[in-house]
């Protein structure tokens, strides 16, 4: 009877875990799962997303080919966005956690009064719709607006930039102040091509655009970040900055040995989230530049809404949707490895 009463109970427990939990389970499986795999069935058909997918035609590989290995303009296309979107993340992500820390620890500060207007404050670019944001940034980019006006007023003789038309890379015109442009370099430099572009397109640097776009994600979401760093600064003990401030220890070395070594945990949290979220940017870019000018703005989240809705070919936009997910896991991997034994507690 013992046996009976204790199976019975487990069962109990077991269907009303399920009950919790299918809920959840559920809509994981309508909006997750369900719409992953559809996404990798249909990267294997042509399917122009207007008949039902059930009339779509099986073409393989065929689009993974294009993409990767045929030399084509989808393929220059998708390695374009690639490299664009590639130092899109390298831009952003380190300067948005470093912004975010910094205001992090500011909001924090025992010393720092109304702490509950500059949180807000520094947190409100993030609840801002990203279109909106957009128009406005739109707005100060122009070439006759606040922020070329602003700097002419502290730099008299300063020629006003085109940010929101000017394809030239960093990179480039870093090299172009030592003399070295496309006419100059080496030929090994301008005739040699790896996936689709040639080494001098690969060393571009973000165009001037994108830059501009970067400084404007950074503003936006560095508020989001700034409050995980928050609540992780607030965990860590007061009694040991009290106790390294009995040692002698200045403000700058607690920092270093107390705050940084016991953020490492919420640093490759902030840092993850940041790497996943370029890659997948798009409405930047969809707001304010459409993918120019001269493609450097094209990421490879806007690659898949063009290939999709504007040409029209689905199957397309999911074989890069796959590779995007592969370009996210490999790169989560990576820092994962490079970061992860530092992050353990």
């Amino acid at each position: 009877m013992a046996t009976t009463h204790i199976a019975g109970q487990r069962r109990q427990e077991l269907v009303a875990g399920y009950s919790f939990v299918g809920p959840a389970l559920l809509i994981l499986l309508i909006f997750l799962f369900i719409p992953m795999f559809f996404t990798l069935w249909m990267s294997f058909r042509d399917w122009g997303g207007i008949s039902p997918p059930a009339n779509s035609t099986p073409i393989g590989l065929e689009w993974y080919q294009k993409l990767l290995f045929e030399d084509n303009i989808r393929r220059s296309e998708f390695f374009l966005a690639f490299k664009n979107t590639f130092y899109y993340a390298v831009g952003v992500v380190p300067i948005q956690t470093a912004l975010a820390l910094l205001l992090a620890v500011i909001a924090n500060s025992a010393l720092l009064r109304f702490k509950g207007f500059f949180r807000t404050t520094f947190y409100f670019p993030s609840i801002t719709s990203s279109v909106a944001i957009g128009l406005i940034f739109l707005w100060i980019y122009q070439s006759g607006g606040i922020l070329n006006q602003t700097i002419k007023f502290f730099f008299p003789d300063y020629k006003n930039i085109s940010w929101m038309n000017d394809p030239s890379g960093l990179i480039h015109n870093t090299l172009g102040l030592f003399g070295l442009n496309i006419r100059t370099a080496p030929s090994w430099l301008t005739e040699t091509n790896v996936l689709s572009l040639t080494l001098w397109q690969w060393i571009s640097g973000p165009s001037v655009t994108m830059s501009a776009l970067m400084m404007l994600v950074i503003w936006t979401t560095a508020g989001t970040m700034m409050l995980v760093f928050l609540a992780a600064l607030q965990d860590v003990p007061r009694p040991m900055y009290e106790a390294a401030a009995v040692d002698g220890a200045t403000g700058w070395d607690q920092f270093w040995n107390i705050t940084v070594p016991m953020l490492r945990p919420t640093i490759f949290f902030v840092v993850t989230l940041g790497l996943i979220g370029t890659f997948q940017v798009f409405d930047q870019m969809y707001v304010m530049t459409s993918g120019g000018p001269a493609g450097t703005t094209i990421s490879l989240a806007y690659l898949i809404y063009r290939a999709g809705f504007k040409d029209a070919q689905m199957g397309m936009a999911s074989a890069i949707s796959v590779l995007l997910f592969i370009i996210i896991f490999v790169a989560t991997l990576i820092q994962r490895r490079v970061f992860g034994d530092r992050a353990q507690t």
